[in-house]
């Protein structure tokens, strides 16, 4: 109990948070209030003083202002915000056209206004970079029918400047009636500045606007390349009512007007060269038998090994070489020293000789192996040593080395 009593407690009241209202009024002094007779409390006007005056005026403004400051964020974030969109919008919009530029949507509505094809405005109209019949369709379509697409590409075109604009409708196509007015100007008439000026006073309701003379003389020059202009379609047309084929045309040609004259001297330069040309063929027909030794590589497919012109073979594991002379030579091939069988083109040749021997034919059709070589070596499984001869027979094993081939005789060519 008497802890209790001992107790402190705090004379000072809650504190709590004030409101507005309660600020205003609680920066006003506090006064005491006289009561009237009938109990009522009475101003004292003439007694506040001056100072109380300017510190409810500094509060309400200051208020004042707090309150229009924050609705003026408020209108900046909301409008912040609503640009953000509009532009996330336009980004929008502006990814979805790919590759279409301002320029090139002038174009395209310039031409499409000038011919009515898509197919025409297509292989006409230069744009900024490639693009196909079906995306210029799309385009179209899009511009038409599209209102994000129709309403960012009609800002984008108005923001443009204005000579960028200018050389944009400059570039539109021509339409067929005033290309009609321009083919009547005829070739023949040499026609110069003058003529193109006075064309687009009197058609002026014809021609686009922004049509000059320097592209009218352009077009017409473009449209007598192409042989548009009235007096050379009439040239070009047959006269009468035979028509003129590339045949009849052809026949009615002189072959010999086309030749050149004859030159004795150039003619009698030729016979020599041929003569000459001749001569070495046949010599290097005499020379062929004595050093064709062929060799081809055997790709698993049969072939036909003996021809009318092979007398031997000499066939390996990976090459067969073909014997077409009375005698050839093996061994192996170096930049100082040549063979007609360059064993080395089979495997491994570190153990054969430069000159490892020769094979002969003889008168009787039987043919021998020399061996020339340092090492000897085997035919039918017996040594052949150096200086020594072996009779090769028909389908008979040379062992050289590490190499082994089969020698195969073409019988039906000896006999």
């Amino acid at each position: 109990g008497s802890s209790s009593s001992n107790r402190r407690h705090s004379s000072r009241s809650i504190k709590r948070r004030k409101f507005d209202d309660e600020l205003v009024e609680s920066s006003l002094p506090q006064k005491p209030q006289r009561k009237s007779s009938d109990g009522l409390p009475v101003e004292d006007f003439g007694k506040i003083s001056s100072s109380s005056v300017p510190e409810e005026s500094k509060s309400t403004r200051t208020i004042q202002d707090s309150s229009r400051r924050f609705s003026a964020n408020s209108e900046k974030k909301s409008s912040k915000r609503k640009k953000i969109k509009k532009t996330r919008q336009a980004f929008a919009a502006v990814k979805d056209m790919g590759r279409w530029k301002p320029t090139d949507d002038i174009m395209l509505i310039d031409a499409v206004e000038q011919v009515q094809d898509l197919n025409l405005v297509h292989i006409g109209v230069k744009f900024s970079c490639h693009f196909t019949l079906e995306e210029v369709q799309e385009r179209w379509y899009a511009l038409l029918y599209d209102p994000v697409i129709s309403a960012l590409a009609k800002q984008a075109m108005k923001s443009l400047p204005r000579e960028i604009a200018y050389v944009a409708h400059q570039k539109a196509l021509f339409s067929k009636s005033e290309e009609d007015i321009l083919s009547k100007v005829l070739t023949s008439s040499l026609p110069g500045p003058e003529i193109f000026e006075n064309l687009l006073n009197e058609n002026s309701h014809i021609f686009r606007e922004g049509r000059t003379v320097p592209i009218l003389e352009k077009h017409w020059n473009l449209m007598k390349q192409h042989q548009l202009i009235e007096d050379q379609t009439v040239q070009s047309l047959p006269q009468g009512d035979h028509i003129l084929s590339f045949s009849d045309a052809e026949d009615m040609i002189d072959d010999q007007d086309l030749s050149a004259p004859r030159d004795e001297a150039v003619e009698h330069e030729m016979r020599i060269s041929d003569r000459k040309q001749k001569r070495e063929i046949k010599q290097l027909e005499e020379e062929l038998p004595k050093w064709e030794c062929l060799v081809s590589h055997v790709t698993g497919i049969p072939t036909q090994e003996l021809d009318q012109h092979t007398v031997a073979v000499l066939r390996g594991r990976l090459v067969r070489y073909l014997m077409r002379s009375r005698e050839i030579s093996l061994g192996r091939s170096t930049e100082t020293s040549t063979v007609d069988i360059d064993l080395s083109l089979e495997g491994p040749a570190s153990k054969v000789s430069r000159r490892q021997g020769s094979i002969k034919m003889k008168t009787n059709g039987d043919f021998v192996f020399t061996n020339e070589g340092k090492r000897p070596l085997f035919v039918d499984g017996q040594p052949v040593h150096n200086g020594s001869k072996a009779k090769l027979f028909h389908e008979s094993v040379l062992e050289i080395g590490l190499l082994r081939f089969v020698f195969l005789i073409n019988q039906q060519l000896i006999n």
